[in-house]
């Protein structure tokens, strides 16, 4: 099975860029036009985190659910957890425990704006993300008290929990995971969200493992989109798609009460179109490319763009032309400095610790997987007792 499909890379580093302008508003501008006004009270990039979901739900199950069914029960199911456990922690954790390092430290010693936010704030902060409970913290602190600069690590604490106790929902359903997807989605879709159920949607997550679900049975062949691939069709419908997931997040346009499940909808449809990797989504090979790249960093872009963002402010405070305050005449210098400092951290952070990290990994996992970790020898030798 292929481990990368060039379609949801593409998908990836759409929703990272929505994200990234989603944020600029208020963390890097802070200011206001009327042309900003308008353009961020429709463009509603927030989205871009529910196709996130909707990708990673997609791409861990259609790997894993098939291998743990697969496998005997008893040890070998064990070490199939096991190293999908280590797997993605080595995949992650690394990451994001270096850049909550960054964003604390910084508090501290790059702070003159206020940008990054008080020390203890950003401590406690940092706290939750170790723990893997920064959404419980920012349901609690949504629109009543400052999150702290590691405010996007709600989302990561959400995946983390689904990667923590996918494999045992399927290791407890087994035969029953489609009926308990499909029972999980259709108890979300109807609710109307509060903050506090916003930080625990997983309507998005569990469409994408039903979608993989699908990718196992012969009728997710049949219903290849092939039409997409003439006169651009493909980039039409994904232009149309996205329109609408602006549409439904936008504060401005109140579309329907049970957004968010048709958010989590369109995501999970989008992947669908994509998981065939037949260049459906439409877009010229040069472009593919560009998004590819931003798919395949869209992690490290996802913890650095907040960062960079207070840094580009702490370097432009001390210019002259900031002595009567930030204002529209620094939207392009603060769009190319903060831009450079995405793109430059995060090819560093990928190729430097990401990518050694996530191979180092792997190879752990195997040895898990495989037995040549000393696993067996242990449990013979704890069973001999």
């Amino acid at each position: 099975m292929r481990t990368r499909i060039g379609d949801i890379e593409i998908l990836r580093g759409i929703a990272v860029l929505m994200v990234v302008f989603h944020h600029a508003s208020g963390n890097l501008f802070t200011w206001t036009t009327p042309n900003m006004e308008r353009f961020y009270a429709y463009f509603s990039g927030w989205v871009g985190v529910d196709l996130f979901f909707a990708i990673s739900g997609f791409v861990i199950a259609r790997d894993l659910v098939p291998r743990l069914l697969a496998a005997p029960r008893g040890e070998a199911t064990t070490r199939m957890v096991l190293a999908f456990w280590v797997r993605r922690a080595w995949r992650l954790l690394p990451s994001a425990w270096l850049w909550l390092l960054v964003m604390l430290v910084a508090s501290l010693a790059v702070n003159q704006t206020g940008a990054f936010g008080p020390f203890r704030t950003n401590l406690e902060a940092t706290v939750a993300g170790l723990l893997q409970v920064a959404n419980f913290r920012f349901a609690e602190a949504f629109m009543q008290w400052p999150y702290g600069a590691s405010f996007v690590y709600w989302s990561l604490s959400l995946e983390e929990q689904f990667y923590l106790l996918f494999p045992l929902v399927i290791l407890l359903a087994r035969r029953y995971l489609l009926h308990a997807m499909i029972l999980l989605v259709l108890l979300q879709f109807f609710l109307v969200r509060t903050p506090a159920l916003m930080a625990f949607r997983t309507d998005a997550l569990a469409l994408g493992v039903l979608l993989a679900l699908w990718t196992q049975h012969s009728s997710y062949l049949l219903f290849k989109p092939d039409f997409l691939e003439r006169h651009k069709y493909g980039l039409a419908v994904l232009l149309v798609a996205l329109i609408c997931l602006w549409v439904l997040g936008s504060g401005q346009l109140r579309s329907v009460n049970i957004k968010i499940g048709m958010i989590a909808l369109i995501s999970a449809a989008l992947v669908w179109v994509a998981s065939y990797d037949r260049g459906y989504l439409g877009f010229p090979k040069i472009l593919s490319n560009l998004l590819i790249w931003f798919g395949s960093r869209s992690y490290a872009i996802y913890l650095i763009h907040i960062p960079a963002f207070y840094f580009t402010r702490e370097l432009w405070f001390h210019t002259d032309a900031a002595a009567q305050g930030f204002n529209e005449d620094f939207f392009y210098p603060f769009v190319i400095t903060a831009f450079l400092l995405i793109v430059v951290l995060s090819e560093l952070n990928y190729r430097l610790l990401e990518a050694p990290l996530r191979d180092y990994g792997k190879r752990a996992a195997l040895r898990i997987r495989d037995g040549s970790d000393g696993f067996a020898d242990m449990s013979d030798s704890v069973r001999s007792k």
